[in-house]
């Protein structure tokens, strides 16, 4: 979009100096000094010395100067040093403004505010201006208000200085009547709908361009803007609008551009847009609650650029989009677009880049033989079946997550193929520019035709995820290629060693049915290769030494296969490796690791691996992953890796590891620490509180923020990452993470010999996630600690000998989802409320004194529990508190009435009258019944008054 304005800043520029008469005469002599000073002052930024102001010298005309315009009779009117690499010297003194006849000024793509140097507010002396550009200079602070008083500006371009603000769009716009185009993209604005919406409409009558990108406005977008009847351009890139797009853009008859990508729009838009005769570039992508459907489009169009990208468009893409001629760009990628690719496309003569994947298009894709520009094709990730394409010009083709299948055809004559069936058909012999081939995760099958090794400048080719069976390397030319993914597909036999050096740097030939050793020079054949995968296949044998002869190897992964003997020692002592994985394989041993060690991640878990080359980890000091699960491992607890600060993931489940886990000096150890497992070992002994309130990451929240196990980026295209799994016990489940959010955390200490009670300090590690004591000899009672942890979704603390009652304050763990206390000694009855309420009977079974729901029914009497037994003979009887309160309550308040009445004499006259008085009022018949009673009562009354 950037090039888009400074193409729009260059026809500006241009049509300035067609404007401005050409010099005619000699400069006036002391214009002439000004620019000589103002050259004098300025600064550049080192190694780039200036190409415009070489010629400016005393000796010649001052008009003839490179980037000066003067007029008929010697006056400077326009002055353009823009992308001179100036880092300073433009301050309110400077002698630029001594030229009061300037017209022009461009001093854009610059680094004027590098040293914090605010736009100078002498910028207002130049009145006579009418072009005024200061884009991309770093400029700081507030736009100065003098610049309002250049009332005869017609261009205003501030854009790209992101530490710019403006006091008020009202107050810097309210004298520019004549102003056509403002550009003040990426300066900081912060105003409303209902401000700036105004400003622009009541200050500028005559605008033409408005462009504010990226400058924290808000929506709505206010019927004033329909004022704007000369709106040519409408650029709000990148700002929180929220709110639909008005259908009186569609009444703006001149405009060309409408670009409102990131706008947070939603609601339907204006189908009325899309056919207005003058539009050329619309860009509504990145608003994914903007909904609608392209309508017809009407005969010679003059749309160029389409962009609804990330939104919710959807429906069929009509037949008539062919009827924009001038089409060249068209992005529609994750929208929801169905049915068929129109065939009206073939028209598209003009189309450069076409993208429209992750929509729901089926069927054949058009041939486009007649646009003999395209360059860009990504369709991947529809329902595509068939395709034929032969344009010489094509780059980059994705046709990934389709529905291809069939082989790939060696075409020789592109007649005889037609698109009538669900095969892939591509004639790419004349691709001689193509550099990007994915054709991944899809039904192919067959051989890999020769024509795809025959493109000679082919950087990246994916094939994965297909069935293809056969890879005949001896026509193989590899010179150029950069990256190749051929995994998971049906390969068989022999690893390819390929007849000339590989200059790719990522490798993938993993999943596949290769069944052979590895062969010993294959590591001369990849030389420069970062990324090396031969992971699940059936390979058998040693691991090559050649492996090293790779020295910019980051990461191999040969996981998954049967490889026996030795990891090699080049390997261990390679400065250049990050990360080595070869889990799953029957290595017996691993040669130490050097000092200048530089794995991040270290894999060698389910081996048949003894313990002696542990000690050597100290070496690696930027570690993050270590995973030596199931091995044979026969040492004490590792405590020489505490000092190992990076270690987010300690994995040493299923080995014989022995004896206690306290480490001396473990203050500020593993800070980072996420996941620690070291379930099915024969550790023994107390856990120290001391040592969990170390683990810094546990104890602290954490933002859901993926953290990626092994990432390693390219600068191919893209990121790419080769992902490492880590197998973890959670919920009772084990579960492989292939990568780990920030906010997981993991605690494992299951099947060992841990005894002594749970420390309470656990209760610290606040974002604990998952905790594993199960099938240990802990005592004691269950922490009340366990309730701080608020983030906790895994408790399982069965099969140990833990006591007393559940602490009612594990009823406060609101996502806790699996809970196991089975088979402990716990009495009492079991909590009730929030996430307990969940729980089956599985969660608290084996604990004889325990009783309640989920186990037995509620007691309503509340007097009586069930008989205790064995060791939970002398346990207390619960009384049910809220069953027996109200019952308490009623009895009380009975007998101190009815005691008040037999006992206090005053009490009883008073309630009796009382009560006589409220019968009559409601039965008045009663008082000739009882009248004579009543005057009995009044006169004993006076009498007893006496």
């Amino acid at each position: 979009m950037r090039t888009l304005l400074h193409f729009f800043l260059f026809l500006i520029t241009l049509w300035v100096s067609i404007i401005i008469p050409p010099v005619h005469s000699q400069c006036i002599k002391d214009q002439q000094l000004s620019l000589l000073q103002f050259k004098k002052s300025l600064v550049f930024v080192s190694l780039h010395p200036s190409t415009k102001l070489i010629s400016w010298n005393a000796s010649t005309d001052c008009c003839s100067w490179v980037g000066v315009t003067c007029s008929r009779n010697g006056r400077v009117l326009g002055l353009d040093i823009s992308s001179e690499h100036v880092s300073a010297g433009i301050d309110n003194s400077s002698s630029l403004f001594h030229l009061h006849y300037l017209q022009s000024l461009n001093l854009a793509d610059n680094l004027l505010g590098s040293d914090s140097q605010s736009i100078p507010s002498a910028i207002g002396k130049l009145a006579n201006l009418r072009y005024l550009d200061l884009s991309d200079n770093r400029y700081p602070g507030k736009i100065p208000i003098e610049i309002s008083r250049l009332t005869r500006l017609v261009v205003l371009a501030l854009s790209d200085n992101v530490q710019l603000g403006s006091p008020n769009l009202r107050m810097l716009v309210q004298n520019f009547t004549e102003l056509r185009e403002l550009y003040l993209d990426s300066v900081q604005i912060s105003e409303q709908g209902s401000e700036w919406c105004q400003a622009i409409s009541s200050s500028l009558p005559n605008l033409k361009v408005l462009s504010l990108s990226s400058c924290n406005l808000s929506g709505p977008l206010l019927e004033s803007l329909a004022k704007l009847q000369s709106l040519s351009v409408i650029r709000l890139n990148w700002n929180n609008i929220s709110a639909p797009v008005p259908g009186f853009f569609a009444n703006f008859s001149n405009l060309t551009v409408l670009s409102l990508p990131g706008c947070e729009l939603h609601g339907t838009f204006p189908k009325e847009i899309f056919q207005l005769p003058s539009l050329q570039s619309i860009d509504l992508s990145f608003n994914d609650q903007l909904d609608g459907s392209l309508p017809e489009f009407p005969r010679n169009g003059s749309l160029q650029y389409l962009d609804l990208s990330w939104t919710n468009f959807s429906g069929l893409l009509p037949n008539s989009i062919g009827n924009l001629k001038m089409l060249s760009t068209i992005y529609i990628q994750e929208c929801y677009f169905t049915g068929p690719m129109p065939k009206s496309m073939t028209n598209l003569t003009r189309l450069v880049s076409l993208s429209m994947s992750g929509n729901k298009l089926e069927g054949s894709i058009p041939s486009f033989s007649g646009a003999k520009n395209v360059n860009f094709i990504d369709l991947s990730y529809n329902g595509l079946t068939a395709s034929l394409f032969s344009l010489p010009l094509l780059d980059y083709l994705d046709l990934s997550s389709n529905q291809f299948s069939g082989p790939l055809p060696e075409i020789s004559n592109v007649s005889s193929y037609l698109l009538n069936g669900p095969n892939l058909e591509l004639d790419l012999r004349n691709q001689s520019n193509l550099s990007h081939l994915d054709l991944s995760n899809n039904q192919i099958n067959g051989k890999i035709a020769d024509w795809i090794w025959s493109l000679n400048n082919l950087n990246l080719l994916n094939l994965s995820c297909n069935s293809l069976g056969s890879l005949e390397v001896h026509s193989i030319n590899l010179t150029n290629l950069n990256y190749l993914d051929l995994h998971s597909n049906q390969f068989h036999g022999q690893i390819p060693i390929f007849p000339s050096p590989c200059n790719a740097n990522y490798l993938d030939f993993s999943r596949n049915y290769f069944i052979s050793i590895i062969p010993s020079t294959i590591g001369y054949v990849f030389p420069r290769t970062t990324f090396f995968s031969l992971s699940s296949n059936n390979l058998n044998g040693i691991i090559p030494e050649s492996l090293c002869n790779s020295h910019f190897l980051k990461i191999l992964d040969l996981s998954n296969s049967s490889l026996s003997g030795t990891v090699p020692h080049c390997l261990t002592t390679m400065w250049s490796l990050e990360v080595l994985n070869v889990r799953r394989n029957n290595l017996t041993n691993v040669d130490d690791f050097s000092h200048n060690c530089g794995l991040k991640t270290l894999d060698i878990s389910e081996n048949h691996l003894q313990g002696r080359f542990l000690k050597s980890l100290v070496n690696c000091t930027q570690l993050e992953v270590l995973n030596l699960g199931k091995n044979l491992i026969t040492e004490p607890f590792p405590c020489f890796l505490r000092n190992t600060s990076t270690l987010r993931v300690l994995v040493l489940r299923s080995n014989k590891f022995y004896g206690h886990i306290g480490c001396h000096k473990t203050n500020g150890s593993w800070p980072v620490l996420q996941i620690i497992d070291l379930a099915h070992n024969n550790f023994s002994g107390e856990v120290p509180g001391t040592a969990l309130t170390t683990l810094q990451a546990m104890r602290t929240s954490k933002d859901a923020a993926p953290w990626k196990i092994n990432n390693l980026q390219f600068d191919l295209d893209g990121i790419y990452y080769q992902e490492d799994t880590i197998t973890v016990t959670n919920k009772g489940l084990d579960m492989e993470l292939v990568f780990v959010l920030a906010i997981f955390t993991s605690i494992d200490f299951s099947y060992n010999k841990f005894n002594g009670s749970i420390p309470k300090e656990i209760g610290e590690l606040k974002s604990l996630y998952a905790l594993n004591l199960s099938n240990n000899a802990f005592t004691g009672a269950v922490p009340s600690s366990l309730g701080n942890l608020s983030q906790l979704e895994s408790l399982d603390l069965s099969k140990n000998k833990l006591s007393g009652q559940i602490p009612p304050e594990l009823t406060k763990l609101t996502f806790l989802e699996f809970l196991n206390l089975s088979y402990n000694q716990l009495v009492g009855r079991i909590p009730s409320g929030a996430q307990f309420s969940t729980f089956d009977a599985a969660s608290f079974e084996g604990n004889k004194g325990l009783w309640g729901p989920p186990l037995t029914a509620d007691n309503r009497t509340g007097f009586s529990s069930p008989k205790l037994e064995g060791n939970h003979s002398n346990a207390r009887h619960e009384i049910d508190w809220d069953i027996i309160c109200p019952e308490i309550g009623f009895t009380c308040g009975f007998g101190i009435v009815i005691g008040s009445l037999l006992f206090c004499k005053r009490w009883r006259k008073w309630y009796y009258s009382a009560m006589y008085n409220m019968l009559l009022k409601i039965f008045p018949q009663l008082e000739q019944r009882f009248g004579h009673h009543r005057r009995h009562v009044y006169v004993h009354q006076r009498y007893w008054r006496r």
